[in-house]
């Protein structure tokens, strides 16, 4: 199944980095993102699914009551996807804001480009 870049947009936000258990974790992620996906955070460089799994699940390892929401409608332009997210305390106002970037091809994510605005985790 070939997934548009808005399903993928939303499936890498919600459904990947939600996702508390490592099993369906695992296969979000490799029904979301090419084997040698490469993804850029404002701090560091990830490269390849099984780096990006091991990020997700430190995220979640970090902050495990937060949840990730979109923040307004996918946007697309040819294969690029843009969604805005807020991140924080399940049923509180959001700590961190920012969006996502993604080159699809194929039916999955090929590089994936995250900018992130407000405080941070360390600041709760």
């Amino acid at each position: 199944m070939t997934r548009t870049v808005a399903d993928l947009m939303r499936r890498n936000l919600l459904t990947v980095f939600n996702e508390p258990d490592p099993v369906r974790r695992a296969a979000a992620i490799a029904g979301t993102y090419a084997e040698d996906v490469v993804w850029h955070e404002p701090d560091r460089v990830v490269r390849g699914r099984a780096a990006l799994a091991r990020r997700a699940a430190e995220l979640r390892k970090e902050t495990p009551d937060w949840v990730f929401e979109p923040d307004g409608p996918v946007s697309v332009n040819d294969d690029l996807g843009h969604l805005g997210f807020r991140f924080g305390p399940a049923g509180r106002p959001p700590v961190v804001t920012g969006m996502d970037i993604a080159r699809c091809k194929d039916g999955v994510i090929v590089e994936l480009y995250t900018f992130v605005d407000g405080a941070g985790p360390e600041s709760v």
